[in-house]
């Protein structure tokens, strides 16, 4: 019978039973992909290494610590979610840094069946999204990477003034309702060792959040907060791809830690 007493707790593996409900926080590494359709990539020019330079290798890791995790497979190249349907299929240099991507420009059709993957993923984040919006406030981590050598891989890094180690982007949300999040996620995050040293995170320095953050604070206003984390790609050579193991996996569990602490400031603010 004292067994039957005593609190339940995860840590407290002799505990008859412990209850564990998911937070309601969702991460997404919409472009963590380097897939392509084999019509898509029979029109590409663009060399495999350069376009790997440009998506965002290894966030899925990431976004998978969270227990509910969105990791799309197809590169940005063939359809990039984080852009308007009407933008979402790059066909110009001016569309993707000034890049050549097609020996062949794609068809109208081939397009299509890119908006075709657009449309689907919408749809089902929608469905997922939905569901948890009716049991209360949620969380969205919109998990990127981005470049700070692109002078070269010999040449000195970005300065750090502007580039921090996670940039949280928040251009789309409602500042005045979801400001407590914000703050609960810098707090929690900046300045964690990782890496040897503190991390840097800041709003809005480098990026402001895009597509999927804008849809989910249009779709959402009451309830869903996304922010959009871009992670300075220290963790990995941008120019080999060549991973630090240690670094990111470090850096997968302080983003992971947030979360009781951001749901939370969710939760209160309702």
């Amino acid at each position: 019978m004292d067994d039957l007493r005593r609190p339940s707790a995860a840590d407290d593996p002799s505990a008859p039973f412990h209850f564990r409900d998911p937070l309601p926080l969702v991460a997404t590494a919409i472009h963590a992909g380097h897939d392509l359709r084999a019509e898509v990539d029979g029109l590409m020019v663009l060399d495999e290494r350069r376009r790997l330079q440009e998506e965002d290798p290894f966030t899925d890791r990431v976004a998978a610590r969270a227990e509910a995790h969105v990791v799309v497979r197809r590169s940005r190249f063939e359809v990039d979610l984080n852009r308007s349907r009407e933008d979402a299929v790059y066909r110009r240099p001016d569309d993707c840094w000034g890049l050549d991507v097609w020996a062949t420009p794609p068809s109208d059709e081939v397009v299509g069946r890119s908006l075709e993957v657009y449309d689907a993923f919408y749809e089902g984040l929608a469905t997922r999204l939905d569901a948890l919006a009716a049991r209360g406030p949620f969380v969205v981590y919109d998990v990127h990477s981005y470049n700070h050598r692109r002078e070269g891989p010999d040449a000195p890094a970005a300065p750090a003034v502007d580039n921090p180690d996670v940039n949280v982007g928040t251009g789309s949300m409602d500042r005045s309702r979801w400001a407590p999040v914000v703050d609960a996620f810098v707090g929690a995050l900046d300045g964690v060792v990782v890496g040897g040293r503190p991390l840097d995170v800041r709003e809005n320095v480098r990026f402001e959040g895009a597509n999927l953050c804008r849809w989910v604070h249009e779709r959402y206003p009451d309830t869903g907060c996304a922010l959009a984390l871009e992670l300075k790609k220290t963790f990995m050579d941008e120019w080999t791809g060549h991973l630090d193991e240690v670094h990111l996996d470090e850096l997968a569990r302080a983003v992971a830690a947030t979360g009781p602490t951001v749901v939370a400031a969710a939760r209160c603010g309702r």
